[in-house]
Parts: structure tokens; sequence; C-alpha cells
């Protein structure tokens, strides 16, 4: 699984500051996953060819304020999730009561530690470092979060510490690989049941009650000669909510068993409508690149004018899932769920298909005639030809003129023009647009436009 790493600390240290630049991001509060308190904040970063989730966490403080508490309880269940731990430190305040108080808790959860002394900009490393080694906790490591300084080596040393992830990062497919098929959603809609239905048995624990299954479980079996692995994974739903100490790896599997899978079946609740956290869930999905299966649970017994409501919510509030099969299912009573697996296999083929240069290039012809792209400062912005660059999402890589300034607005239409072309079902389709360089550039003369045209038609003479 990808490592996780969790950022704890006494308030105003920084830990929000290194959050922003692990994930690149511009705000601590953009959360990746649904029903995140503002104390607690999950995201992802890479460095190198590592992947790795962080999580940010609300100031440690000693005090009996019953919201420091709150914060603090959110904290300790980040350090259980957590592979690592970076305890940060101010190098500015230097060495507090409350940061001694930490670290002597830090040290009985047995987790690994990494010290990390922050806001060392402008200071005397050795200076600021000596008094943090009272901690006992290792090597101090200065940063500057603010301006970046020392956070890659820093990462560098922690994940090198770490086992890599099983599968590098990213969901690769093989021959005799078993298709991973994640089933995620909110809590109580109904993905153990639906689980236990596709397998034919009782293999998965059953209760209605949210936050039953504490873990990401994996389940191989073999269907119509096609292996699967079904990942079942705890119900995602809003911090806030969460009592019982059972749900506290929830969110931390979730997130992984995405990453982990080839398909992921989105599970929704018919009963109780799609939510914000049914669409924040799903756009993490579609950002992940994963295949996806919308499979609509407890359809059975709505009204007519109910069914119409689901059906509407569908369009309106998750209509950057075009590109996902749905199905409206009961998971108890077995309706509908032998029709998943198609669904499941189509979406994975698609997304693992090896698309070739000519089909592509000709595709993006045909959209450029019939829908030209923008003028850019009096010039037209020229596309001339396109190749697969990965899979699982396609990645399909298009060479041109001033393609930086390609409009988001004409990306969607190349997307909409390239799924319907090559009938990819259930697969998300990412673009990436490439400038290339002038041939003549750096030629002392180099030929005129009418020299151009002159040779051109030379050449299609010959040739014919």
């Amino acid at each position: 699984m990808i490592p996780v790493i969790a950022l704890v600390g006494r308030p105003n240290v920084g830990k929000s500051t290194l959050f922003n630049r692990l994930t690149r991001t511009q705000d601590a509060l953009v959360a990746a996953v649904p029903g995140l308190t503002r104390d607690r904040q999950y995201g992802d970063g890479r460095v190198g060819d590592r992947p790795f989730i962080v999580v940010d966490t609300g100031g440690l403080a000693a005090g009996d304020d019953e919201l420091e508490g709150l914060m603090a309880r959110q904290a300790w269940q980040a350090i259980e999730e957590a592979d690592r731990v970076f305890f940060l430190v101010d190098a500015r305040d230097g060495l507090t009561g409350s940061d001694e108080a930490i670290a002597r808790d830090l040290r009985r959860s047995g987790k690994p530690l990494t010290l990390v002394v922050n806001k060392t900009d402008g200071l005397d490393e050795q200076s600021a470092l000596g008094d943090f080694h009272a901690l006992g906790l290792g090597e101090p490591q200065p940063i500057s979060a603010v301006h970046g300084r020392g956070v890659e080596r820093l990462m560098r040393t922690a994940l090198a510490q770490l086992p890599p992830p099983a599968d590098g990062g990213d969901v690769e497919e093989t021959e005799d690989a078993a298709v991973r098929v994640a089933v995620v959603g909110r809590p109580n809609a109904g993905k153990s049941t639906l689980i236990n239905r596709m397998l034919g048995e009782e293999r998965v624990l059953v209760y209605d009650l949210p936050g039953t299954t504490r873990d990401s479980i994996f389940i191989p079996f073999e269907r119509d000669g096609v292996a699967y692995t079904l990942i079942d994974t705890a119900g995602v739903r809003r911090r806030a909510r969460v009592t019982e100490a059972i749900e506290k790896f929830s969110i931390i599997k979730t997130l992984q068993a995405i990453d982990a899978a080839h398909v992921v079946i989105l599970m929704l609740d018919a009963r109780v409508g799609i939510g914000e956290q049914d669409a924040t869930l799903a756009g993490y999905i579609a950002e992940k690149g994963r295949a996806l299966v919308l499979a609509v649970n407890k359809w059975d017994g709505l009204e007519p004018h109910e069914r119409r409501q689901i059906r509407d919510q569908l369009d309106r509030k998750l209509p950057f899932l075009g590109f996902a099969s749905v199905k409206f299912i009961s998971a108890l009573h077995g309706t509908g769920v032998g029709d998943l697996y198609p669904l499941v296999r189509r979406a994975h083929d698609d997304a693992l298909r090896e698309l070739s240069t000519p089909e592509l290039t000709a595709i993006l012809e045909r959209a450029v005639f019939e829908h030209q792209p923008p003028l850019v400062r009096g010039r037209r912005i020229k596309l001339r030809y396109a190749h697969q660059g990965g899979r699982n999402p396609p990645l399909i890589v298009i060479h041109g003129n001033q393609t930086e300034s390609v409009p988001e607005s004409y990306r969607r239409y190349l997307v909409n023009t390239f799924r319907a072309a090559l009938q990819l079902t259930g697969t998300p389709i990412r673009i990436e647009f490439r400038t290339g360089g002038n041939p003549y550039q750096g030629r002392r003369n180099p030929p005129t436009p009418r020299q151009v045209s002159r040779k051109r038609r030379l050449m299609r003479h010959v040739k014919g």
C-alpha cells in the first residue's frame, strides 16, 4: 500500500504549510475525501516515483478546552493510521514544555518518528537544532516549509526507510493478474451485501450499522474464467459523526483501496439520494484516473417519481462522470448484480486498451476539421498528430503549435470526440498537449513560406 505520513505538533509550527508544500496545493483546507473535519486533512504527494499520503492534523496542546481535546483526538487517530510520523517543532520558538510533553507521548506510541525543525531559514542551523537533541528522537531534520528548503531531502530520507508500495504507486496490468475491484461508498450503502451477493456466500460480515467494516478486505475469486480480487472497504462519512474506535482506519483504507484497484464500484444509496459526500468521493476516484462503475443500490420498491429524482440527481450532481456506466441494482435481492461483471470487465479492458497512432491522429484530424481550435493573438492553434502516452487511464498526447493556449472547453470537446470514436466506456481519458519545436530554428537563412509550399508540391508530384 502507499505509505501514510502524519504531520503532528503543537499549534502554529507550520504543519499546514508543510502539507501544502507536499501536496502542491494552495490551501490545507482542501480535502481529498469527504467528511473530514478542518483539523484532519488527507492529500496525495509524490517525490520522484514514490507516491505517499500525507495527513495534516490540528495542533496538539495541553489543556482542558473541549475543542482542543477533539483536535487532539483527531491527531492521535492520524498517528495510529500512519506508517511514519513527522513531529514538527518551531526553530524560532525553541524547545518548549509542550514539545517535551508531546515527545513523551509520541515515544509511547511506538510509531517511527522523524523530528522536523521548521522555520530554520535565516538562522544558524547548528544553534537552531541544538536544543531539540534533548528530546531524544534522533537527528533533527531542518526545513523551511514556506520556502521548501530541505523538504525534498526530508521526504527522500523518510520514504527510503519505508517499504515501497506493492504496485509502485501505479496500477499496471500483467497477463496473469486478477482484476482488482474496489467497492466503495458511504456507510450502509450496501457494500458488504453486494460483495456477498457477487461471491454467492456470506464471505464478508454484514451488519446494519455504519462502520462495521473496519479494514479493507481483499477477496480473490474466479467467475467465467476471469480472475478477480474484490476489495471491500470501510464506509466514508462525516468525521464529526464518528464516535466508535472501530472506524478509525476507514478513510485511509478507502483511499488505499482506490489506489490499489483497477476498477472502482461506487455504491450509491437510492433511498437517501446522492449527497455531497458521494460527489466528493466520485471526484477523487475520477481524479485518480480509475475506471468506474456506478451501482445505484436499493432500487427495488422505489416509486416512479423517486426513480426520476435519482436519475436527475445523477445528471445534476455527478456531471463529470459521463464516462462511467450506471447500473440500478438491489444487492439484497440480487437484482442486476450479475450485470455488473460485464461492465467491470469492459471498463477494465478499455482502461488498458492499446491505441494506435494512425487511428488517434485520424480522429484528431476529423475533430479539428469539424471544429477548429480558436485563434490566439490572430494565429490559429495547430494540432498535428496524436499518440498514446499511457494506460489506465488512457493518456492521449497531442502535438502541435501554441498548444499551451488550448482552452479547457476545447480540451473537453476533444475528450468527448475521442471517447465516442474509440467507444471507450467506464474509464476517464486524459489529454496532454505538447508544443513542437521549430525545425528551422537556428538556421542562418530559413526557407520562406513560398519555398516550403513549393517543396511540398514537388514531393507530392514525385510520390505521384
